[in-house]
C-alpha cells in the first residue's frame, strides 16, 4: 500500500488491507484480505460508546456533542481536551482517579513540559482514552453497576461486546485487552468497515442504536479538535474535508472513516502497524472518493510528506504504491 523510497530506491514497504462498504453492507471496493481478523483498537471507540446513547444513560447525564466527541476520541490530553473531561466527570461527583485507564503524561507537549517543571504526575485524565471511560462510567452509573467497568463480565463491556457484533454484523473472534485495560473486540477489516457504513446511514433511521450513531456521528464532525487535537491526522484531515467525514484512528495502523453523506464507511489496516503508512493510506483513499484535495497542505503532510535528515535535506518522501493510489 505504502512505500518509503530515498535515493532512487524503494527503501521499505507497507502492506495491508483496505474496505469500503455501502450502508447495506455491500463490499465497493477492497484491497489485500477483507477478512483479515484485526483487534481495531481506538477504531472502535465510536462503536464502544453506542451503549452509553443507545441506553438513555447520555439524555439522562444531560451530554452534548462535547461530550459524545470525547467518548470516541484518543485526545492529545491537552489543556482543552483534561477541562473537557474534568467537568464531565465533577458532574458525575467523580474524579480521575476513578477511571479504570491508566496515567498517560499529556500528548500534548506544552503541557506535559509545564508538569515535568512543575513536578506534576501525570494522571489518569490525560490518558487519550479519559473521554471514553468517562462515558463507560456514566453508563455504569445509569445501570446501576459496580465501577470495575473494564471487567470482560461487566454489563458495560456486554453491552459494548452486543452493539459491536451488531454493527460489524458478525460475533467477534476473541478480544485483546488495550492500552487503556478496556476489552478491544477483534472483527475483520470487512466487519470494521461494515459497522463504519451503518454509522455513516443512520441518520433519519429509526432505532436506538441507528440514533445513537448519527449523534455520534455528527458530534465527532462537530468537533473535530476533541476527537484527537491540533496536528493530529484525524483533526487536520476531517477540518480539510469537502463534505461531513467522520476519521478516526486506532494503535497498530488502523484507520476509520464515516461518510454520513454518502452512506459509506472505510476501513484499514496497514499489516505491521505503521502509523506512517495507515496516515498516507487512508489520506490517499479520501482523495480517491472525492472527499479530500491532494494539494491541501494539511492532506499532503499524510499523503505524500517528505523525509528530512538532522540538516533539513530532503532525502526521501512517503508515498502510496502505483497499484494501491
Amino acid at each position: 500500500m505504502v512505500e518509503i523510497h530515498r535515493g532512487g530506491f524503494v527503501e521499505s514497504r507497507h502492506s495491508g488491507h483496505a474496505v469500503v462498504c455501502d450502508s447495506g453492507g455491500a463490499i465497493i471496493e477492497a484491497w489485500g484480505d477483507p477478512d483479515a481478523e484485526i483487534l481495531p483498537r481506538s477504531a472502535a471507540k465510536m462503536l464502544q460508546a453506542l451503549p452509553l446513547v443507545a441506553s438513555g444513560a447520555a439524555r439522562a447525564a444531560g451530554l452534548g456533542p462535547r461530550q459524545l466527541a470525547l467518548a470516541c476520541a484518543s485526545h492529545q490530553g491537552a489543556p482543552l481536551h483534561v477541562a473537557e473531561v474534568g467537568t464531565w466527570l465533577e458532574r458525575l461527583g467523580l474524579t480521575g482517579e476513578d477511571l479504570r485507564c491508566g496515567p498517560e503524561p499529556s500528548r500534548d507537549k506544552t503541557l506535559r513540559f509545564e508538569m515535568i517543571r512543575a513536578g506534576q504526575r501525570p494522571g489518569r485524565i490525560h490518558n487519550n482514552c479519559s473521554g471514553k471511560h468517562t462515558g463507560f462510567l456514566t453508563l455504569a452509573r445509569h445501570l446501576g453497576t459496580g465501577p470495575d467497568y473494564v471487567a470482560l463480565e461487566h454489563p458495560v463491556q456486554r453491552a459494548c461486546r452486543a452493539h459491536f457484533e451488531d454493527m460489524t454484523g458478525a460475533p467477534s473472534p476473541g478480544f485483546g485487552i488495550d492500552g487503556c485495560s478496556a476489552p478491544n473486540f477483534a472483527t475483520t477489516v470487512a466487519g470494521l468497515a461494515r459497522a463504519m457504513a451503518r454509522m455513516a446511514g443512520a441518520a433519519g433511521r429509526a432505532g436506538a442504536a441507528e440514533q445513537a450513531s448519527a449523534a455520534l456521528v455528527e458530534a465527532m464532525i462537530a468537533h473535530p479538535d476533541l476527537v484527537a487535537g491540533e496536528g493530529r491526522a484525524c483533526t487536520l484531515l476531517m477540518r480539510a474535508a469537502s463534505e461531513p467525514v467522520a476519521i478516526k484512528t486506532g494503535a497498530e495502523g488502523v484507520f476509520v472513516a464515516i461518510l454520513p453523506g454518502r452512506g459509506l464507511g472505510l476501513a484499514l489496516k496497514i499489516a505491521d502497524g505503521a502509523t506512517r503508512a495507515s496516515e498516507c493510506a487512508v489520506a490517499a483513499l479520501l482523495v480517491r472518493l472525492g472527499v479530500l484535495e491532494a494539494g491541501n497542505p494539511d492532506v499532503a503532510r499524510f499523503l505524500n510528506p517528505p523525509i528530512r535528515n538532522w540538516d533539513g535535506q530532503v532525502t526521501g518522501e512517503i508515498r502510496t504504491a502505483d497499484r494501491f493510489g
